[in-house]
Order: structure tokens, then C-alpha cells, then sequence
């Protein structure tokens, strides 16, 4: 399976302009790499615009799902959909996306945990259900969101759910680049599966963000990695029989003993 990260800027408050930017984006790169799976980051419509989102954020009837799956049938590819602002009932989610190459809605997901150094838990409402894996093309997936990388059982327990690829969709910010790297080679390593992730670049209110979008293999090892600062795709095969090659070489999770830990 070929995926593609599309490490990219956002124009902060304006979904319309993003949505135009993802669409020639994604354009380019199904014609050019012609991938099964884009990934896009998170906020990808609005950026961080927080007290802005009662206005700019989606809500039921909005244009930015049509808009992906349209998009993701158009090129027959799946869409790892980043996350966008979707208010509901008063609330407003972080919410991830998943959109098969049909052109379907298979999957959402709500970011659990909220970010205190952004204020998040003062316009945004955490997820309210469990994490899950869902499949494309038979290949057992999970999504998360940017600051959910800090909390190693999340990942986990989709690992235990049987995942074998873990998407990271980010707006991860430069002065904690050292965090991002490494936290996503060991959760790799730890979880024995492939992160695929994809930050933003760019600079937004003070705020500038680390780009280096990854993908790593379940031995934890860098396969394709984005720069610090500028827009591109980042795109590399992965071998999802790997996954369970590397579990049976270290029979890590035939050895825990969860009794002893929460």
C-alpha cells in the first residue's frame, strides 16, 4: 500500500481557500504518485482560529465532507481526512475524518485529549467515545490527533485492537520538534506497527509548526520524513504483513501482564 502525507500550510480561518489548496494538493499528487491513501493534518480547515470556530467550524449540512468524498472518489483514493473543526449541538469537536477510495464515510473520530498550553478546553469539547480501528482494503487502521501521541495507552489499546497502521494527524508545534520525533518512533516501536503522521507547517499567531511528517515502520524505522518548514508530500510503501512478522520475532504483547498495570 502506497501512502502520502501532505505536509502542508493552512490559511488560518478561511475553510473555502482550504478546501481549494487540499483540492489542486491532492490533484497533483494522486496524478503524480498516484497513492492509495493521502493523509492531511489537522485543523486543515480553519487552523487553530479557536475563538473564531462558532463561525468558521462544519456542522451537519456543511460542504467539507461532500467536498472529501467527492474528492476521494474523484481519484479513487482513501483520505486519511485530518481533523476539522464540527460543531454540534453547541459543542465543537476536533474531529478525523476517514473516506474511502468509494467515496464513503467510514469512520470518525473525536479528539480525546484537549491541549492545555492552547487553551483547547475553553472552545473545544473532548471525544466522547472510544478510539477504534476501522479497514481499508482489508488492513486494520487507527487515527489520533496531534496531542493524543503524549498518552501511550491510546495507542495501545488500538494496537490490541489490531492495528497495523497508526495515523497521526498534527498541527505540532516547533518547540517541542524533539517531542513529535521521538514520540512517534516509540510508539513504533512500542505498539510494533507503521505511524504514518502529517503536521503543517508554517506559522500561525506566534506559533510556528514543525512540520516533519513521518512514516515508520513497525521496527521503528524512518522511512520517509518531511522537512522542518516547507510544504511537500511525503509518500513510501508499507508492508502491512510486517506488522505481524515483527510480533512474532517479539511477542511483546503475548508477554504483558495488564493485571499489573492499568
Amino acid at each position: 500500500m502506497l501512502v502520502s502525507s501532505l505536509q502542508m500550510d493552512i490559511v488560518p480561518g478561511d475553510p473555502a481557500a482550504n478546501r481549494a489548496n487540499v483540492a489542486e494538493a491532492v490533484r497533483q499528487e494522486a496524478d503524480s504518485t498516484r497513492p492509495d491513501v493521502i493523509v492531511l493534518p489537522e485543523m486543515w480547515t480553519t487552523a487553530y482560529t479557536l475563538p473564531d470556530l462558532p463561525f468558521t467550524a462544519d456542522q451537519p449540512g456543511s460542504e467539507t465532507i461532500p467536498f472529501l468524498q467527492k474528492l476521494a472518489a474523484t481519484h479513487h483514493i482513501h483520505l486519511i481526512g485530518g481533523s476539522i473543526a464540527w460543531k454540534e449541538n453547541g459543542d465543537i469537536f476536533n474531529r478525523a475524518l476517514v473516506i474511502n477510495n468509494h467515496g464513503e464515510l467510514i469512520y470518525q473520530y473525536d479528539k480525546l485529549h484537549l491541549v492545555p498550553m492552547l487553551d483547547e478546553p475553553a472552545y473545544l469539547t473532548g471525544g466522547r467515545h472510544k478510539c477504534r480501528i476501522f479497514e481499508l482494503d482489508g488492513i486494520k487502521m487507527g487515527v489520533i490527533i496531534c496531542y493524543d501521541l503524549r498518552f501511550p495507552e491510546l495507542l495501545r489499546d488500538l494496537a490490541l485492537q489490531g492495528a497495523q497502521v497508526i495515523f497521526v494527524v498534527a498541527e505540532w508545534p516547533d518547540a517541542r520538534r524533539d517531542h513529535w520525533y521521538h514520540l512517534q518512533i516509540a510508539r513504533a516501536i512500542e505498539n510494533q506497527c507503521y505511524i504514518v503522521s502529517c503536521n503543517r507547517t508554517g506559522s500561525y499567531n506566534g506559533t510556528d509548526f514543525a512540520g516533519t511528517s513521518m512514516i515508520i515502520n513497525p521496527w521503528g524505522h524512518v522511512l520517509g520524513e518531511g522537512h522542518r518548514y516547507h510544504e511537500q508530500s511525503v509518500h513510501r510503501t508499507i508492508q502491512p504483513d510486517q506488522v505481524s512478522e515483527i510480533r512474532s520475532r517479539v511477542p511483546i504483547f503475548e508477554s504483558r501482564r495488564p493485571e499489573f498495570y492499568p
